[in-house]
């Protein structure tokens, strides 16, 4: 059981309605729809989970304040830099307070100040908002934001740090 929703592995719609109410997703491409201001993205993201109406248009306010983009909540993604796009991708999955954030690459196509950008970003929203935060990555940085560090080679588990 997670969060009081039982798992049924008969009924796919059950996995489905978990996905999207307690997991936010980071791509590595961002995933942002083209043709929608970064708002639109975040809200989008919130309507797969029933948010509709001023509660949602609040929340992704709330969301690209937290992550820095209050000033670009209208530009779509053309008109941002990487560094933008991957932060209304965070602020998509922080979005509805979804209690576990995976992130794949999530600095894989970003500069190395972009980058530090969206870590620092991952670790204070993490902290303060309590959140799960698993990050899969080749970047070697990531492990100074990490509270624990598993390496995987080949399929096995080489190792696992405090």
């Amino acid at each position: 059981m997670i969060a009081g929703q039982e798992f049924d592995p008969k009924r796919p719609s059950t996995g489905l309605k978990i996905r999207r109410t307690l997991i936010g997703y980071v791509f590595q491409q961002y995933n942002l729809f083209p043709s929608l201001t970064a708002t639109e993205n975040v809200q989008y993201a919130l309507n797969l989970r029933g948010w509709r109406g001023s509660k949602c248009r609040r929340e992704a306010d709330r969301v690209l304040e937290a992550v820095g983009l209050e000033h670009r909540k209208k530009f779509r993604p053309r008109d941002l830099s990487g560094g933008q796009k991957q932060r209304v991708a965070v602020a998509r999955a922080l979005a509805g307070s979804a209690p576990l954030v995976l992130a794949d690459e999530p600095t894989g196509n970003l500069d190395s100040e972009s980058g530090a950008q969206v870590l620092s970003l991952f670790r204070d929203l993490a902290k303060s908002e309590n959140r799960a935060l698993i990050i899969v990555t080749h970047d070697p940085t990531v492990r100074s934001i990490s509270d624990r560090v598993i390496s995987i080679r080949d399929g096995r588990i080489v190792t696992e740090e405090a």
